[in-house]
């Protein structure tokens, strides 16, 4: 937790700093504490998105930022610039959002990320964040795999990388895997947003302590705290460069007014939209445009669109590809849900909505309805008064908003829409604040104070739902395949045969990976000749011994049911979760086979006729023997202990199927042998709770679920958990390999299967 969560955000506070310091001193723009972060921040993503253009210097994108930054800190430490005003306000609402968007992980104990099975987006950005700073969007030389896949449809299409290559700069300077820098990313992401809305914030309050609590508050509304949650990389970080963009551009009206931060700003927004985002500036420039028409002022902000252009030009280069690849008509089809239930209100822009999934319409509607209409009457009456203060920089931000979310709302998908909601609604929510502080100003203190706590209470209860609905990656599961990752690097290609998209498009890369249920160059096709679905799992006794023998390298998780592989294959590694196999070099031809266990059953009883048949294919028999029970029934509901009884005396391991939302004691004999936390698993998986000496004869057995107000996401919908499952713990599958004239000693035993071997 130390590392992801301390020194990441340092090591980015300090590449901002000092990136953003270099911008300031080369657009002689004073580095106020709103600015200055957020603007280097803009920085990088233009300099890193230049670097990886070419596939060439792609590897100098981390070195590049870290000069830029470095050379800014020099200028300072040379010649001190920082304003005299106090960096403690700003600081502690930055610092505030950052721990509230950290809360799910930091209360979870692990270092870790959210979304799991949700949604499995993250995978893809890991795989073309990693590509990307190696290689830029040149894919040559990768072996067809999942991960060459899942780049051809990601990165070569022209996805947009500029959210991304900041978190890959952070990730490699402090040797940390993407997987566990991800979330930390997102909740700085909020904190830089937190320091933009303190600055604009001065146009609702002078007062630094509430201008701190505005940025708070404006900062967290429901839709992109949501968003947070769900790998919402690409919200998050425009919704704190449109703040950016949107008070840089109308300070271009002015006399040298600083056309190079505004331009990097806006570039950087590009960047991490593509050229789609240009909606999200033109209401900005427009007001920028008549300011300047008024003043006669029009040199800087021809000279901020100029560097907007040059800062683009990477989107502009990828927009061939990606603007023709066929993503504007997906963005364009309205019944298209994408990871969707239904479409969003629009409503939910306004930054409170009583659902833990903000996918789904309100738990406490009347409530939630009221709250949302005072939030738009504050909102349209801050507008009203930043119009009349001639606060255009706000106005700016409002404007851009409004027409971003409405013109993508009318025009776009409906996922299309949601996102554009999410990334709008900061800017009501700071809106809002403008209106309570004409009730202040008014003194109506009553009033505006009612109206503030309503506000921020229903923006704080709308998160408190999303918190105890987040879905947590399993950290033991995942950090086990980082492990293998590394320790059989360039040993592929690999196979999984369970649905694992964080392992076969991240955390395996280096092993050609596929997945039988994934994205794959190669059909893994099942006996029945038919190949899973996306999501499917089978056992390895399942699948095509030709289809299954392509693959050197198997990575196959631990369950009391999963068959052993063909015996071509050894063992030569294993975990808590999972096992690694490989094939040798030179393996023996295997003649013929006949599969006896499936996924549901590991083993079966075998036919003496069937033994004959396929030990006349070959000189040799091969068999794998499964002398010990498996005991498997049903989730006993309610906490109620079942009943089951034991052949033999030994260590014998407990089993559960599924996902588990609450940690959960094991209960054997009455007596409590194991907690464990909770679990999200896939289609088809076991969770091994606890391993006991137990006995030869009758036994209980009951889970108790242990539940915490505090434990993120036990509120989350239930993905089934069950059934029970009891092995022994060293299943002992010995592989037993004979001459052909004695097969018949397998007749009749519990095998997993029965090769002929040449």
């Amino acid at each position: 937790m130390l590392v992801p969560w301390v020194l990441i955000p340092i090591v980015l506070a300090l590449l901002c700093a000092g990136s953003g310091l270099a911008v300031c001193r080369a657009a002689r723009l004073t580095p106020e504490p709103w600015v200055l972060l957020p603007l280097g921040y803009a920085a990088i993503v233009v300099l890193s998105s230049f670097a990886v253009w070419v596939p060439g210097t792609a590897s100098l994108a981390t070195p590049a930022v870290v000069a830029l930054a470095a050379a800014g800190l020099a200028l300072w430490i040379a010649a001190p610039a920082l304003p005299g005003r106090s960096w403690a306000w700003p600081a502690g609402a930055a610092l505030a959002v950052f721990l509230v968007y950290a809360a799910p992980i930091l209360l979870s104990g692990q270092a870790t990320f959210a979304g799991y099975i949700s949604l499995d987006d993250a995978s893809t950005l890991f795989a073309m964040t990693d590509r990307a700073l190696d290689a830029g969007r040149n894919t040559h030389g990768l072996a067809p795999s999942t991960y060459e896949a899942t780049l051809a449809t990601s990165l070569l299409t022209g996805y947009p990388l500029g959210s991304l290559l900041p978190l890959g700069i952070g990730a490699t300077l402090t040797g940390q895997d993407l997987a566990w820098v991800f979330q930390p990313y997102l909740a700085f992401l909020a904190a830089l947003l937190a320091f933009g809305l303190y600055g604009l914030a001065r146009h609702a309050t002078p007062a630094r302590g509430r201008r701190a609590a505005v940025a708070f508050v404006a900062s967290q509304p429901a839709l992109l705290y949501g968003y947070a949650f769900w790998d919402g990389v690409k919200e998050l970080s425009a919704a704190g460069l449109l703040v950016l963009s949107a008070s840089l551009t109308v300070r271009c009206a002015r006399p040298r007014g600083p056309w190079l931060a505004a331009g990097l700003a806006a570039g950087a927004l590009l960047l991490g939209l593509s050229l789609g985002g240009t909606i999200w500036l033109v209401p900005a420039a427009a007001i920028a445009a008549a300011v300047a028409l008024r003043r006669g002022e029009w040199r800087s902000l021809a000279a901020a669109t100029a560097v907007t252009v040059a800062a683009a030009l990477p989107a502009i280069g990828a927009a061939g590809t990606w603007l023709t690849g066929g993503h504007v008509s997906s963005w364009r089809e309205t019944d298209r849900l994408a990871n969707l239930i239904q479409p969003l209100s629009p409503l939910q822009s306004a930054g409170i909505w009583s659902s833990g999934d903000f996918r789904l319409r309100p738990e406490d509607p009347g409530p939630t309805y009221a709250l949302v209409s005072l939030v738009l009457a504050l909102a349209l009456v801050g507008l009203l008064v930043w119009i009349r203060r001639r606060a255009w920089d706000a106005v700016a931000l409002a404007g851009s908003a409004v027409v971003g979310a409405v013109a993508i709302w009318a025009l776009g998908a409906p996922w299309v829409a949601a996102k554009a909601f999410a990334t709008a609604s900061p800017a009501v929510l700071l809106g809002a604040a403008a209106g309570c502080a004409l009730l202040l100003e008014q003194r109506r203190r009553v009033e505006a104070g009612v109206a503030a706590a309503a506000v921020a209470g229903g923006v704080l209860w709308s998160n408190v739902l999303a918190f105890h609905h987040v879905t947590l990656a399993p950290r033991g599961q995942l950090r086990e395949l980082e492990t293998i990752g590394a320790r059989f690097a360039g040993d592929g290609p690999a196979l999984m045969t369970e649905y694992q998209p964080y392992g076969v498009r991240h955390f395996l890369r280096r092993l050609d990976p596929e997945g039988a249920s994934e994205l794959r160059r190669r059909p893994v096709p099942l006996r029945d000749g038919s190949t899973l679905g996306k999501g499917g799992y089978a056992d390895v006794d399942e699948f095509q011994l030709q289809g299954l023998l392509v693959y050197r390298t198997l990575v196959l998780r631990r369950s009391p049911l999963e068959g052993r592989p063909p015996a071509v294959y050894r063992r030569v590694w294993s975990g808590r979760w999972y096992e690694v196999w490989q094939r040798s070099p030179a393996p023996a031809a295997i003649l013929g086979d006949l599969p006896l266990g499936t996924s549901s059953s590991p083993a079966a009883r075998a036919e003496c006729a069937a033994v004959a048949r396929i030990a006349a294919l070959g000189p040799r028999v091969a068999a794998t023997l499964r002398p010990d029970p498996v005991l498997t029934f049903p989730l006993p509901a309610g906490g109620s202990a079942v009943s089951f009884v034991l052949p033999r005396p030994g260590r014998y391991s407990i089993w559960v199927g599924g996902s588990t939302r609450e940690r959960i004691a094991t209960v054997v004999d009455g007596r409590i042998v194991a907690t464990a936390d909770p679990q999200l698993d896939n289609d088809g998986q076991y969770v091994e709770l606890a391993q006991v000496v137990l006995s030869a004869g009758r036994h209980s057995l009951a889970l108790r679920r242990e539940r915490a107000w505090w434990r993120p996401g036990e509120d989350a919908p239930d993905y089934g958990t069950g059934p029970l499952a009891i092995s022994a713990t060293d299943p002992r599958r010995q592989l037993v390999v004979l001459p052909r004239s004695r097969a018949s000693e397998l007749c009749g035993r519990s095998l997993d299967w029965v090769e002929a071997l040449g």
